[in-house]
């Protein structure tokens, strides 16, 4: 097992931070990384996420949603090829900060046959998920002054 977590904060507010993360038809218009999303976000439904790790080729997975409780978290599993090969967890959970701004902690839990020879595969992704952070950050903190 092998995890990823990042941690970034946004200068907004809570609900802005989540009705973002929810658009799933605005990523293209913003996301470095999940390039696209589709299907719906509720606990039990498939989604196919389009996914493009820096200086990589796009990749095409459908995970299950396992958690999507309203302005708190959403998580999902998928795997590669078949389920103990190389599969991960993906998660967002927010948190809302004092000073109202909000605090994203988003990360994946790695298990499988092949975790200890992703590493470089884990780096990039890794690199994946800042990329998104700063650009979730921007959009967020560009509408908040709008």
């Amino acid at each position: 097992m092998r995890t990823l977590e990042t941690i970034i904060h946004i200068h907004a507010p809570l609900h802005h931070v989540w009705d973002t993360l929810m658009e799933f038809e605005k990523y293209p218009e913003w996301n470095p990384f999940v390039k696209e999303i589709t299907g719906t976000a509720d606990k039990g439904h498939q989604l196919s996420v389009t996914i493009q790790q820096p200086g990589k080729k796009a990749m095409v997975f459908k995970p299950l949603v396992l958690k999507s409780e309203k302005q708190s978290e959403f998580r999902w599993k998928g795997k590669f090829l078949i389920k103990g090969v190389f599969d991960g967890e993906h998660y967002f959970k927010l948190e809302q900060l004092p000073n109202g701004s909000t605090a994203l902690h988003h990360g994946e839990i790695f298990t499988g046959l092949l975790v200890p020879l992703m590493g470089s595969v884990l780096k990039k992704t890794k690199q994946g998920f800042e990329n998104m952070n700063m650009a979730l950050k921007e959009r967020c903190e560009k509408l908040e002054q709008s």
